[in-house]
Formats: C-alpha cells, sequence, structure tokens
C-alpha cells in the first residue's frame, strides 16, 4: 500500500529543509496539525518545504495532482494526539459537504526516533477502539528514518504508533521523543480555505528570504 523512497531529497536540500524546522523550535507546536499551506505544482517556492516539493513535484503530477497541501507534523512519541484518519477536506466536510481525499498523502521524516512507526490500512477508523484504531489492525507499518518519504492513496486510514509502537491508548510515563515530518498530500483541486504560506504570515524561519539590496551583488 506504501511506497517508500529512501534518500528521498538530494542531501545538501535535506539538511537545508531539517535546518530551517529545527529553527522553529516550539513555535505553533500546539497548532501544528492546524496550520497548513497550499502550494501550486507550477508557482515559485516560498519556504523551504515548497523547496522539497519542487524537487518530487514528478511524483505528485504522476498521481493527478495539480498542487500539494503542506504541514509539519511534530509529535512527541509519549503523547501522541492523531487518532487514525483519512485525510480530506477539512473545511468542506465540516460545512457539511462531502468527503473529498487527496490523490496522494505523502510523509516526508526529518529524524529518526524509537517508535513513531507510520500505520497506514484500507480499513476504516473504528469509534469503538483507542485512537479510532480499526481492530484486528492489518497495516503496512513505516519506521521513521531521516529523508525517508512514504507515499500512499489519499483515501487510505493512517495513523502514528507511540514510542512503543504500539497504538497510543494514553500517555506514556516516559518521555518520548519529538518525531519530525512533513506532510505533502497532492490534490487536483485546491482544499477549501487553505491559504499559501505568504498568506498565512507564520513560521517566519521557513521563508526564503532575497538578498538585501545591500547585499546585492552590484552589476
Amino acid at each position: 500500500m506504501v511506497e517508500v523512497v529512501d534518500e528521498a531529497l538530494p542531501p545538501a536540500l535535506f539538511r537545508r529543509l531539517r535546518r530551517s524546522i529545527l529553527a522553529l523550535g516550539t513555535e505553533g507546536l500546539r497548532r501544528t496539525y492546524q496550520t497548513t499551506f497550499w502550494c501550486p505544482l507550477d508557482a515559485s517556492p516560498t519556504a523551504a518545504p515548497e523547496l522539497a516539493i519542487a524537487a518530487l513535484s514528478a511524483r505528485f503530477r504522476r498521481r493527478g495532482a495539480r498542487g500539494v497541501e503542506w504541514w509539519l507534523s511534530r509529535m512527541w512519541t509519549h503523547n501522541v494526539r492523531v487518532d487514525f484518519h483519512r485525510d480530506r477536506d477539512e473545511r468542506l466536510a465540516l460545512s457539511g459537504g462531502p468527503d473529498r481525499h487527496p490523490r496522494v498523502s505523502s510523509v516526508l521524516f526529518l529524524n529518526r526516533v524509537q517508535g513513531g512507526a507510520l500505520a497506514v490500512t484500507p480499513q476504516a477508523p473504528d469509534a469503538r477502539h483507542p485512537a479510532l484504531v480499526p481492530l484486528p489492525l492489518e497495516a503496512d507499518l513505516v519506521g521513521p528514518r531521516p529523508n525517508r518519504l512514504a507515499m500512499f492513496d489519499g483515501r487510505l486510514t493512517h495513523g502514528v504508533l507511540d514510542a512503543r509502537n504500539a497504538v497510543p491508548a494514553a500517555r506514556l510515563r516516559q518521555r518520548g521523543e519529538l518525531r519530525l515530518t512533513l506532510v505533502m498530500n497532492g490534490w487536483a483541486r485546491r482544499p477549501h480555505g487553505v491559504p499559501t504560506f505568504e498568506e498565512a504570515c507564520v513560521y517566519a524561519a521557513l521563508a526564503l528570504r532575497s538578498p538585501s539590496p545591500a547585499s546585492a551583488t552590484p552589476r
């Protein structure tokens, strides 16, 4: 179900992306999953994650995507707060519209942590169980490794396991690690209400800055 690509980005680009995300520290950490951005595949990158999207654009285009909704997934492995779910156009669904899913969902892992595997399954989320996990769970698991890309059909259910690679039923007593990923969902049409990075005016550490006039090279 999952296509896994190791060394997905050129090493220099991956290092640049990782540095920029680490520079954020804990900025926006509590709203990391609600802070999403839209990047048309034919637009010039405005943030470090969009350089990664540009480098991977052929993979998104092959799946019928015309743009990418992206966000930073930053979670502690002892306190996983994301239930098993299917990606969708959230504002459309919450306004009473149908569930519309991306053409492709993808996760680029930025660091290695103990546990924290991505689980992908065709089974539907099940409200009878912790973290909405369908049981018995039949899933592909992808372990976090730096510069590893996982891509899968945007209609599939997925979730994150805890520091013990178990379904997160409760906060663990022993402190885990901060799991860092860049999530990139390829869409045929822009999801409702998702701003571009420039429109959102957040995460300044991710911005691609042009040289100032004083530092520009004279002609």
